[in-house]
């Protein structure tokens, strides 16, 4: 990388950060991010108590600004690939994505509940039929959502379900092969066995709920999808910072 594209680079991470934290400032403040194209200026505290105020929220923000400006960047990317998801539908249109995933998902449920159902126990035939549903389900409303529009819908909805329909897959493959099972099923594990740790054994509800909920396949799916849900919203969130850092014009 030149001098140039260098001091270019830090030139533009300067300018993101000063943008988020004076954004940061005006949610307290008057006239604190672009102030300087006004003529009353950027607002500054004048007794001894604003300004403490002042100097302890702008320290606050920078802290805000340090941990969300990674994930903005992380977002550039996530924005990217999802473009191309984007194009991909449109090109295929909303009715089409609907029915391509109905023909792979349907076809596999099918294939299992009528052809292949000496090779797998009932409980393993009930999760892949029960994952195609959520699957199909999960890309409808994905499309739904996202043709909806709006920040707040894509973010809370949009992203969520397309992120089911994407972790479901190697979740339904796990239980019919040993091979992608190595992965998606001993981390589903894993998590359950975290959840169980962190969050079910300092409430005391560990024994009780381990006593009522067996690891069957059905539980693998559910945590999958446990898992997508809140992987979706922190996609959905790098991608809003990433529009706010760097809009789709610049």
């Amino acid at each position: 990388m030149s001098v140039g594209n260098s001091q270019g680079v830090v030139e533009a991470i300067r300018f993101d950060l000063n943008k988020f934290h004076e954004t940061w400032m005006g949610l307290l403040y008057p006239r604190q991010r672009g102030a300087s194209d006004t003529v009353l200026g950027k607002w500054q505290p004048q007794t001894s108590r604003e300004k403490v105020s002042y100097t302890a929220w702008s320290a606050l923000g920078a802290l805000v600004v340090a941990v969300l400006y990674p994930l903005a960047l992380f977002g550039v990317i996530v924005r990217f690939h999802a473009r191309k998801i984007d194009v991909s539908v449109e090109k295929l249109g909303a009715v089409g994505v609907v029915l391509l995933t109905i023909l792979v998902w349907g076809g596999l449920s099918a294939l299992v509940e009528f052809r292949l159902q000496a090779q797998f126990s009932s409980q393993e035939a009930n999760a892949i039929i029960a994952a195609s549903v959520v699957a199909i389900l999960s890309s409808a409303l994905a499309v739904l959502f996202r043709s909806v529009g709006g920040r707040i819908t894509t973010i809370v909805f949009a992203y969520p379900f397309g992120m089911t329909a994407i972790f479901l897959p190697p979740v339904v493959a796990a239980l019919v092969s040993d091979d992608v099972a190595q992965f998606s099923i001993v981390y589903a594990e894993q998590i359950a066995e975290l959840a169980r740790t962190e969050v079910l054994e300092p409430v005391g509800l560990r024994d009780d709920v381990a006593q009522r909920f067996d690891m069957t396949e059905f539980a693998y799916v559910l945590i999958w999808i446990g898992v997508s849900v809140p992987l979706g919203w922190l996609l959905g969130i790098t991608v809003a910072l990433a529009d706010f850092i760097r809009p789709t014009g610049e």
